[in-house]
Parts: C-alpha cells; structure tokens; sequence
C-alpha cells in the first residue's frame, strides 16, 4: 500500500473582479497518496520545494473568455510555475529524484498528468529557487523578449519599465552585456538604487516621482528610445510613443497597470506606431521554450562568472503565498517573488 499524507494546498475561492485580496484564497489540508495511480500513464508525482508568483496569474483568478492561459477553477489548487522533486514516475523520462521545474499546484504534493510543460534541471550547483526566475520562466522571457523579439544592436538606447522585477532585472543586464545605453522605471528609491547599484542599469528613476513621464523620458533619452520592453502599459506606454525613434521596437511582454482595472486605459498617442514606423509585437514565452537550451548555455557561465545578478524576494512557507502573490500588484516585491514550500 502506498503511504498516505497529508497535502496543505492554495485554493482560490471564487473569481475575482478588481483588485485580488488574500482573502480570495484559502489554505486547505487534503490527503494524498505518494504513488502515481496505476491508471495513470506518463505522469509524475512530485514534492513541491519553490513556488514562482508572477503577474500573469491575475488574470486567471478572474473569468476570461478567450485568454491565451486558462482560468483557475474555484475550489482546487491554484497552479503555477515553480521546482520540484518527481517522487514516483510512470514516464520514461522522470525517474524518483528527478529535479524538474514547470507548472506545478500551490500544494505540498502534485500528481502531474501532462509533463509538456516540465523541464529537468541539469545544473543543480546553482540554487534551485533560481529555476522559478533567472533560468525558468522569467528568464527565457527576458532572454526571448530581449533578442528574438526586440532584434538589439550595440549601442541602441533602451528602456524598460517594472525593471527591478524578475523579467526586467535581466533584460537591462542582457542589454548592458551587448553595449547599450540602459534606462529602467521602478517604484520606489530602493528599487532605483539596486537598479544602479546591482544591475548596471546606465540610470533609472521612480516613475510614482514623475508627474510628466513625457518630460521625464525626455530627460533620460535626449535622442530618443530604439527598444522599449513593456512591462507596464497605460500611461507609461503613452509617453513611451512619443519618446520611440524612427524605426524602433517595443516588445510587449505584459501590462501591470492594467490587470486589476474594470475598464482598461486608453492609449492616445498610438499614430505614432504609423509616424515613426514603429514595430510593436506581443509575445508569449510559451512560443519560445524551444530555445531554452541555448538560453540556458547563454546564462548558466554568466551565473557562474558573477557576470549577471538576480535578486529574489523569499516568502517562507505555503501560507505565505496568497500574501506574496498580492504583493506584486503593489510593488511589495524587490525582486523575484518565490515562495519555499519544502527545503530541498
């Protein structure tokens, strides 16, 4: 007989319209098998060690129609990206032991039927938290946005809002690395300073600061922007228009400002788009994970050779991961928002 435990997992209670409140989610206990069901083929179970909070998952505690990311069920663990160790396996690529990270439940233990989405961890010198950020999904965010979308070249200026988060921090120091002119908005003075001090950001300023982000930008970009990784929206991307050069690119990578609103922004000066022959493109990480591998060879010397930085910020314990995932919608967050669920 497989050993029976106990199981404390994240549920979300209902949809939710405007601003997400940690009451929206409840720690529940239920019981679990440690055995993958001998009716399940190709599936895994696994303890869960490190739980990633990202902007994105706003959307799914809300009823959308259309998403290109499904909504949370009411009333079962919420699920997100995150590293875990496969304690039993019925697929021949994970054995007991495996260290793997991908979309995983905010509970102690998760039974994954569909592994598409787990990627095995090969370099285990390196902390394994950094899988929910610098060499997970935020990552290759960073690293697809960056190179494949925004195509950069030496001494392009660009900038980049929410910069201190998990996908912003590494866009400015990918851009550093190729010889840019790097500017980045965050909110707060902490974050700026660690923007300046850390992450070799040319310069950065609080945008809660700037009354006209227009005459700010101007400031900042006397000559104009040729890459704009957006990360904000809104108001931000209005000024943005007016301060993008001839021919310049903006990659669209999410839109905090927005996620929580009833009635989204508008965004007045978009003619620029035709005026300056600019390319905007969306883009979704999901399209990309074929170059993982080569990302991966990218970063992993550069972590080694102190070459890049990353900051996290460490939430202790499954409980705290309501509080955490709140968080980022205030800017609460320096840094990668993880949360420890078990110590490896």
């Amino acid at each position: 007989m497989a050993e029976e435990v106990s199981n404390k997992q994240i549920v979300l209670k209902d949809y939710v319209k405007g601003y997400p409140k940690e009451s929206d989610m409840v720690l529940k206990t239920s019981i679990i098998k440690l055995k993958v069901p001998e009716d399940c083929h190709d599936a895994v179970l696994v303890k869960n060690l490190y739980l990633s909070c990202d902007p994105y998952m706003r959307n799914r505690m809300s009823k959308i129609e259309g998403s290109y990311v499904d909504s949370f069920t009411p009333g079962s663990p919420i699920t997100g990206y995150g590293v875990a160790r496969v304690v039993d396996s019925s697929h021949p690529n994970f054995k007991k032991g495996d260290l793997i990270w991908g979309i995983i439940g905010w509970e102690e233990y998760s039974l994954i039927k569909s592994t598409e989405a787990l990627f095995k961890i090969q370099h285990t010198d390196i902390p394994l938290s950094y899988y929910t950020g610098i060499l997970g999904m935020p990552g290759t965010t960073a690293y697809c946005g960056f190179y494949e979308v925004c195509s950069p070249k030496e001494g392009e200026t660009v900038f980049i809002s929410a910069a201190s988060g998990a996908v912003g921090q590494l866009v400015g120091q990918f851009a550093k690395l190729l010889g840019c002119y790097v500017v980045g908005s965050a909110g707060s003075k902490d974050k700026v300073d660690l923007l300046k001090s850390k992450f070799g950001f040319d310069d950065a300023f609080n945008y809660k600061e700037e009354p006209d982000l227009n005459a700010a930008l101007k400031r900042y970009f006397p000559n104009g922007i040729d890459i704009y990784f957006e990360n904000v929206g809104g108001k931000m991307l209005d000024a943005v228009l007016l301060n993008m050069r001839n021919h310049g690119r903006i990659a669209a990578c999410g839109m905090i400002s927005q996620y929580n609103l009833e009635e989204p922004e508008g965004v007045r000066n978009l003619f620029c788009l035709v005026a300056k022959r600019i390319r905007m493109e969306g883009f979704l990480v999901f399209d990309y994970y074929h170059l993982y591998p080569k990302f991966s060879d990218m970063v992993v010397p550069l972590i080694r050779q102190g070459k890049i930085s990353y900051v996290e910020d460490i939430a202790q314990g499954l409980e705290s991961a309501p509080a955490a995932l709140i968080g980022l919608f205030s800017g609460r967050n320096v840094g990668k928002q993880v949360v420890v669920v078990a110590h490896e």
